[in-house]
Formats: C-alpha cells, structure tokens, sequence
C-alpha cells in the first residue's frame, strides 16, 4: 500500500520533538557517509525529509503556543 507523501508515518508521528530531531542526525550521519547504497540513500532521505516536517510541525505547534501565552 502506498503511503501519502504528506502523511507522517506511525512511528515519527508518535516521536518527541528531542527524539525526532535525534532520529533526523542519525539519517544525515548516515548519509554523508556515503557508503549507504542508493536505494537504501533514497528510503533514508525519505524517512529524513518525514522527520524534518515533523520537527518543524512540533516547532510551529509550540510557537503558537508562546504566541498565545504572550498575547
């Protein structure tokens, strides 16, 4: 079953900002490794590019947050 390129998967979706930012290091390590192969370098950019929106989805979540204590 394909997967919406908007939709978060389960597991990022569940993560903690802290956590998801962690995962997200972790992909990018790997990937300027450059020993990944390519397949593998495409589902982990992916994955990575899943991360980065749920990290800036939690930030701007929390922004507006701040926003509205300050307003």
């Amino acid at each position: 079953m394909l997967r919406a390129m908007t939709e978060t998967p389960p597991d990022i979706a569940a993560m903690t900002f802290e956590d998801a930012l962690k995962a997200l290091e972790d992909v990018v390590r790997r990937l300027e490794t450059g020993e990944v192969p390519l397949d593998d370098s495409i589902a982990l950019y992916e994955r990575g590019e899943a991360l980065r929106k749920h990290c800036q989805a939690r930030l701007d979540a929390a922004r507006a947050r701040i926003e509205r204590i300050l307003a």
